[in-house]
């Protein structure tokens, strides 16, 4: 959003929808209960004394509030993020070259445009200590209270419509239809800057109105919030879920073996700790993309038979909650036989109160995914695993993205047509690729990373990373050698976008390749992102 012209502070007029309280606030409170010395006379006394008790606004200082000095567009953002109840993000990338990590207001700030709040005064900058216009908090607060896609029937009555920004006017529209925002003598001075009491006394309406208090105040369920298990002992991954949001557990216990038999390693100490930590155990049962193992399972029915038995004995002498089913590179002519084996494998499954969740990859029209029945697979399944990564995969020609967003959004669409998204689980991507490229830009080669190695490597060679809103992710560029270098980034942003996507679709949960190499803004990020997508005003 581009920054308008500052104007001179001037009076907010607010309304709400039950009745217009006028400029004086609501009630003034006794001198000596004030937490500031400069409210004396103030008519948003009650509604600053209100935030501040609740820790949504803090003063200029220990004892000063500056009720009428302009509000800072960092200072405004940090009061709306702790108003909706959201974490500051020590996101691994910053977003605007004028808000480094260093910075007090970095977290919130990150937080805000994660979600789509807000954005900067140009893509690079964001202006943080610049006076926050009337327009712009228009703008924000319906980007925070979800009603940007509402239409607007009336177009905003004000004499001085000409000075409002085109990308403001449904805001401002909307604001005045909610009855936040009046305008005062039929003019709305758009490019005024708000004041630091006015602030106060709308977002102290926004509590008040609606019943939009009691939506902020409750917690949205987190749905399955799977955590695959790889390259870590049990006392690692036990510790990496706690710094998680992980509520489902998936150690890589049980694999097929070529002889036709299911090799297994269960740990029955990780199963007595998820218990323990109110956490379910759905150990993962894969057949290392080994098609031929896989074929000689499916298509010989004692072998199958023999395979379900043993997996649903497990289920049954270690009291675990599910299984998830990963068999990946499975020959197309194997097609009914996969859908057979899950048909069964969940009656037995169910016979022992346990859940079964299948891991299927994005339809590709290809060899690659030609085994998997969709609509078969999810009626016969307790819950389908769309592992959403890979869209660029490490042996290709071509470089790019793991999980751009449109590719990821257009294969959980295809797959919730066929599937009912409380059936679907998303897993995303907590890994990515550094590529090697040739003068042309072709993929010459690729690492995989995690995002802590991503991360290690972009402070290594000092890289800006670049926004690309298209696929929603960052990018960056170096060269080491005579060898140019590209990699498609995730982090809390980009995955926070991916997590909205999912949650508008309302998929069942989310799943993660893998626990342990995501960068430390990615969980509070995701805590965010489910909690931002459960709030319905």
């Amino acid at each position: 959003m581009r920054q308008a012209k500052a104007g001179m502070a001037v009076l907010l007029v607010i309304g709400i929808l039950s009745g217009v309280l006028g400029v004086q606030g609501k009630v003034s409170a006794s001198a000596e209960n004030l937490p500031f010395t400069d409210l004396g006379g103030a008519y948003g006394t009650y509604e600053i004394a209100s935030l501040y008790n609740k820790g949504i606004m803090k003063g200029t200082s220990q004892t000063l509030f500056s009720p009428d000095r302009p509000i800072t567009r960092a200072e405004s953002l940090t009061a709306l993020i702790r108003l909706l109840k959201l974490e500051p993000v020590q996101g691994s990338v910053a977003a605007f070259a004028d808000v480094p990590a260093s910075r007090w207001y970095y977290g919130t700030v990150q937080a805000g445009v994660n979600l789509g709040i807000t954005e900067g005064t140009s893509p690079a900058v964001f202006a943080p200590e610049q006076p926050l216009t009337r327009q712009e908090a228009a703008v924000w607060l319906v980007r925070a209270l979800k009603q940007q896609n509402n239409e607007v029937s009336v177009a905003p009555a004000f004499s001085d419509r000409g000075k409002m920004a085109s990308w403001a006017v449904p805001s401002i529209a909307k604001v005045q239809q909610l009855g936040l925002m009046q305008g005062d003598g039929g003019e709305f001075r758009p490019n005024d800057p708000i004041t630091r009491q006015e602030t106060a006394v709308l977002m102290a309406r926004v509590l008040e109105t609606r019943d939009w208090s009691s939506k902020i105040n409750g917690m949205p369920a987190a749905g399955i919030q799977l955590g695959w298990q790889y390259g870590q002992t049990t006392a690692q991954y036990e510790q990496s879920v706690l710094k998680s949001n992980v509520n489902t557990l998936s150690p890589r216990w049980l694999f097929l073996e070529k002889n036709g038999t299911v090799g297994q390693a269960v740990d029955r100490s990780l199963i007595s700790w998820a218990q323990e930590h109110n956490r379910q155990v759905w150990p993962m049962v894969g057949n290392r993309f080994d098609a031929d193992a896989t074929h000689y399972i499916l298509t010989d029915q004692a072998r199958s038979a023999a395979a379900i038995k043993l997996i649903g004995d497990l289920v049954r002498n270690y009291s675990l909650d599910g299984i998830n089913l990963d068999f990946e590179n499975v020959y197309p002519s194997d097609r009914a036989a996969l859908t057979s084996f899950v048909r069964n494998l969940a009656v037995r499954l169910h016979q022992e109160e346990a859940v079964l969740s299948v891991c299927v990859s994005p339809d590709l029209g290809t060899d690659w995914t030609e085994a998997f029945d969709y609509a078969a697979l999810g009626a016969a399944a307790d819950y389908m695993v769309l592992m959403g990564y890979d869209e660029h995969w490490g042996g290709g020609s071509t470089a790019g993205s793991v999980s751009s967003l449109p590719w990821l959004q257009r294969g959980l669409d295809r797959l919730v047509a066929v599937v009912p998204a409380g059936k679907v689980i998303l897993a995303l991507p907590l890994y990515t690729r550094d590529w090697s490229l040739n003068r042309n830009g072709a993929a010459v080669s690729s690492a995989e990373l995690t995002l802590i190695q991503q991360n290690r490597l972009v402070a290594q060679y000092g890289l800006r990373p670049k926004w690309n809103g298209g696929i929603q992710q960052y990018t960056a560029e170096y060269t080491s050698g005579a060898v140019r270098h590209r990699i498609w980034m995730e982090d809390g942003r980009s995955l926070s976008r991916k997590y909205a996507m999912g949650a508008s679709r309302r998929v069942a949960g989310f799943a993660y390749w893998y626990v342990n190499s995501e960068s430390a803004d990615v969980w509070p990020a995701l805590r965010n992102a489910n909690r931002f997508s459960g709030y319905a005003f």
